[in-house]
């Protein structure tokens, strides 16, 4: 913390989302924003460089890494700094891959501002901060284990829906594609499909993916 205060990098692609943040944050003088950054890179690099109390992390940002790369590469560094997703998106996969990857919270963009401003408190005392909707999506996956695709699944499933290729969300993951095709299958045994659209379309017509 500076000076008594609780520090905050934004990571997020969208000025007018991080101008929004920082004028919201600036109502409490408790909190600092330190950095702003615009992609998943950007925001390790300044995580590194700020050492912020907090990171908020979009989970999107139109590049082949994720907000959730970014935070698993951040929360094993050295005195890393807590991880709020702050984001749209509300998904199995996306969830699922925030908490894995170590963030210490999930909320909605839509959160009221009150709760955002409590959150980053919470995250940076090591609590953690979920949104209802989050919350509730992850009891039903622990009351239903058997039928859940892994995170990594979930991970492969999500790229496969934006339109990645085989080859490229092995790039994007550091793995081959053989094991692209072997997470792939998975998610086509357990969603009891044979390719790869009716997968996208099933996860989507169950909520899975957004």
């Amino acid at each position: 913390m500076t000076a008594g205060r609780i520090t905050i990098l934004i990571a997020d692609d969208h000025p007018v989302v991080r101008a929004g943040l920082r004028a919201l944050i600036a109502t409490d003088a408790a909190l600092q924003v330190v950095g702003e950054a615009d992609t998943p890179a950007a925001a390790v690099q300044a995580a590194r460089e700020l050492s912020p109390d907090v990171v908020l992390m979009d989970l999107r940002f139109g590049t082949a890494e994720t907000g959730a790369d970014a935070t698993r590469v951040i929360r094993v560094s050295p005195d890393a700094p807590a991880v709020l997703v702050l984001t749209n998106y509300d998904s199995d996969a996306d969830i699922l891959a925030a908490v894995e990857a170590g963030a210490n919270g999930y909320l909605l963009k839509d959160a009221p501002p009150d709760d955002l401003l409590g959150a980053i408190r919470a995250a940076a005392a090591g609590e953690s901060a979920l949104a209802p909707a989050v919350a509730g999506r992850l009891l039903h996956r622990l009351r239903t284990p058997a039928t859940s695709l892994t995170a990594r699944e979930l991970d492969v499933l999500q790229r496969a829906a934006d339109g990645l290729s085989n080859a490229e969300i092995a790039a994007a993951l550091h793995v081959s594609e053989a094991t692209v095709k072997s997470h792939l299958a998975h998610v086509y045994t357990k969603l009891d499909v044979r390719s790869r659209s009716a997968a996208v379309a099933a996860a989507r017509a169950s909520g899975i993916l957004a």
